[in-house]
C-alpha cells in the first residue's frame, strides 16, 4: 500500500524558509542554510545524483528517495521553486502541485495541477505505482494533508539554527496529532527524525 508522508528540511525553531520567501528567492534571507547538508559531505547520492551527502545522511536519504514514485507540493512552493524548470524535485517522479489557480503558461505534461489535496493524494497514488508519495512544502498542503488524514508518516531534517522568522513547518492544526518515533540519525550539520502519524 503507498505510504504518503511529509518530508521538509526545518529549522529547529519550525521554520522551512528565512524571512521574505518569494520566487526567485524561494528560502527566503538566510533559508539556504536549510539545505547546505545537502551539499556539505563527500558521498555522492545514488537516487539523487546532485546530492553530496556525509555517509549518515545518505543512508538515511537514499532508501528514502528511492521510495518516492511521485511529489506532492502546494502552489506557493512551486512558484518559489521557479516551477523546477519544468521539471519535479525529484529526479525520476512526477510532480503534482496543489493549487486553485489554473496551471501557469510554463507547466509541462510531467506536471499535474489539482484543486484539492484529495484530489492530489489520488493522482499522485495513481502516478506512484507501488512506490510512495512524497509531500513538500510547508504550511497548507502539509497541514491539510494531515487534518484530512492522508499523511502517513512526517520526516522532518533539523537543522541546528533558529531562523526567527519564514515559512513555518505548521499551519494551525484543528487537533493533537500524536506521532509514534521510528527512527532518529544525527549526522552532521542535521538530524534527521522520522515519524509515524498515530491513527
Amino acid at each position: 500500500m503507498t505510504t504518503i508522508f511529509g518530508n521538509m528540511a526545518v529549522s529547529v525553531d519550525g521554520f522551512i524558509t528565512g524571512r521574505d520567501p518569494r520566487p526567485g528567492h524561494g528560502l527566503g534571507d538566510g533559508g539556504a542554510v536549510l539545505h547546505e547538508w545537502y551539499w556539505g559531505g563527500d558521498e555522492p547520492s545514488e537516487v539523487v545524483p546532485q546530492f553530496r551527502l556525509s555517509k549518515a545522511s545518505r543512508d538515511f536519504i537514499d532508501p528514502l528517495a528511492g521510495r518516492v514514485g511521485a511529489v506532492i507540493a502546494g502552489r506557493t512552493t512551486f512558484e518559489d521553486a521557479g516551477g523546477w524548470g519544468g521539471g519535479s524535485p525529484h529526479p525520476t517522479a512526477p510532480l503534482v502541485v496543489v493549487s486553485h489557480r489554473p496551471a501557469p503558461p510554463e507547466a509541462t505534461p510531467e506536471q499535474r495541477f489539482t484543486t484539492s489535496i484529495e484530489e492530489a493524494v489520488a493522482t499522485a497514488r495513481t502516478l506512484a505505482g507501488d512506490l510512495d508519495v512524497s509531500l513538500m512544502g510547508g504550511g497548507g498542503a502539509l497541514t491539510a494533508a494531515l487534518t484530512a488524514g492522508l499523511i502517513d508518516e512526517i520526516i522532518v531534517h533539523q537543522v541546528p539554527v533558529l531562523l526567527g522568522a519564514g515559512r513555518p513547518l505548521f499551519q494551525e492544526l484543528p487537533a493533537h496529532v500524536r506521532l509514534d518515533i521510528v527512527q532518529v540519525v544525527p549526522a552532521p550539520d542535521v538530524t534527521h527524525l522520522h515519524y509515524r502519524v498515530q491513527r
